[in-house]
């Protein structure tokens, strides 16, 4: 794989980065999932890797999300450190039995004596005019689960190092990839590790708090650079690690501006932003000046056409009028 501008990388290069680092050192560390090997990844992350590491452990699978995730765990519980690879969100629901059925539950179940070293990569989120079926936002769902860590990368390190974090934890954790960031271009990562517990503040800020993950943080830095020039300081604080949520860094930074908006792709109703929401109101309360903003995806399955994307997902206007709702700019 090759970057487009020098001096720059992409998104979608420093994940390759980690996944190769990861095959390259340890053994027990190989890839599965549907177009994983030859095609190179439904969106081209392990291009070449089939080439480097073989067919043993870049390993294409049948449509089959269900027998392939169950393979993993298999694998994993014999010893191995399988990275399953699923090409939506959406198509994960056909392997949900096996993620929150058994992965995420054979530790306690054996009060701790199995362990299921897995790490599931897919992609999510809209943008890419993929329509219902590829495009929505359900760590929520995910998160909801005890048993997971639930990992959402928005920036060149956190793509670049989180996958190696999570090979080295004892149970299953799944990383949400945002289909709209591959492309991103940026600074190369620096030199990690990334840690696998806290929220990021990304930008600082004294007025109002944009409280976000994955793509949805680079809608809140953009709204955070329109608000700036009505004089509003917005901080915007990357959740990243979507469970366990860094509740003290959330309550932290409501503590510094006493306004806070969520901005999630999720759907609004019993989602992330209302589990965030409800964690400033239990930690934070006395804090507030104004009630909490959530700005989320239109409650509808995402459209096909591009006009009507737009106007479902969160855009950065909409996380405006939000702060300006709440007496601030405008």
């Amino acid at each position: 794989m090759t970057d487009v501008t020098a001096g720059t990388t992409t998104y979608r290069q420093a994940l390759h980065d980690g996944l190769r680092d990861a095959l390259a050192g340890d053994e027990r560390v190989f890839l599965l999932g549907e177009d994983v090997g030859r095609y190179g990844g439904s969106f081209g992350v392990s291009r070449g890797l089939l080439d480097e590491f073989g067919p043993e452990r870049i390993r294409d699978t049948p449509l089959s999300e269900s027998a392939f995730m169950g393979a993993g765990i298999g694998a994993a519980l014999g010893g191995m450190l399988p990275i399953v690879e699923v090409m939506t969100v959406n198509f994960s629901l056909l392997a949900l039995d096996q993620i929150v059925n058994t992965a995420a539950s054979l530790s306690h179940m054996s009060g701790g004596q199995f362990h299921v070293p897995l790490v599931v990569r897919m992609t999510t989120g809209g943008g890419r005019q993929l329509a219902a079926q590829h495009s929505h936002s359900l760590e929520g769902w995910y998160a909801h689960v005890p048993g997971l860590r639930v990992l959402a990368p928005a920036t060149m390190d956190d793509a670049r190092w989180m996958l190696a974090g999570a090979l080295r934890d004892p149970d299953p954790v799944v990383i949400f990839e945002h289909g709209s960031l591959y492309a991103m271009e940026g600074p190369p990562p620096g030199p990690g590790p990334v840690d696998l517990d806290h929220a990021a503040v990304r930008r600082a800020g004294t007025d109002v708090s944009l409280i976000a993950s994955s793509q949805a943080v680079h809608v809140a830095l953009a709204a955070a650079d329109a608000l700036a020039e009505e004089g509003v300081s917005a901080e915007v604080l990357d959740l990243r690690v979507l469970r366990p949520l860094d509740t003290e860094a959330i309550a932290a930074t409501v503590g510094r501006t006493h306004r806070a908006v969520v901005v999630d792709e999720g759907w609004r109703s019993v989602g992330l932003s209302a589990e965030v929401s409800a964690r400033i109101t239990e930690h934070a309360f006395y804090e507030l000046d104004a009630p909490v903003a959530r700005v989320c995806t239109a409650e509808v399955p995402l459209p096909y056409a591009k006009h009507l994307e737009d106007a479902a997902l969160p855009q950065p206007r909409r996380v405006v009028a939000a702060v300006h709702a709440m007496g601030l700019g405008g």
